[in-house]
């Protein structure tokens, strides 16, 4: 009995901060998880160099997503150079600018890590049917979001 009891409490204590926590961070912008294990996609990363921001564009096929709330990952893999070269980015990170849709793909596995063993035409995955007319949607989505965002912020600077 005395061994379950701190199991218990640690349990209620984990319950506790995760409520605080998912508190605290309700207000934070956050990505949304417009993609699937499979899809091609584009992570538009912040990069600061030698005091500069840029934005760089990392390319592939998410082959993993690593549930856990607001700590959520997900693993993109590319081929560059003919070497296979795996990024894991959190969704939730304020890095990332945003993160585009290209291609759809059609897969029946949680995650993706046969396609490491993978060369060339059988590292491909096949699209889904409909797919491209899912990606226009979500292209149109995030081309209101972004619109609404900048007229949020026109009428702010106007009055000053």
């Amino acid at each position: 009995m005395a061994a379950e009891e701190p199991q218990n409490k640690k349990s209620s204590l984990e319950e506790a901060m995760n409520h605080i926590l998912e508190k605290a961070l309700e207000n934070e912008p956050k990505n949304e998880l417009n993609f699937e294990i499979g899809d091609t996609v584009k992570v538009h990363y912040k990069i600061v160099e030698s005091g500069k921001e840029r934005i760089q564009v990392y390319e592939g096929i998410v082959i993993s997503i690593a549930n856990k709330s607001h700590s959520k990952t997900f693993t993109v893999r590319r081929i560059s150079y003919d070497i296979g070269v795996e990024r894991i980015f959190p969704l939730h990170s304020p890095r990332i600018a945003k993160i585009e849709l290209v291609r759809k793909g059609s897969v029946r596995r949680a995650k993706l890590f046969y396609l490491r063993e993978k060369k060339g035409k059988a590292g491909r995955i096949k699209e889904r049917k409909g797919g491209q007319a899912i990606v226009a949607k979500d292209k149109k989505r995030q081309d209101d979001a972004s619109k609404k965002a900048a007229a949020a912020v026109a009428p702010s600077a106007e009055p000053a």
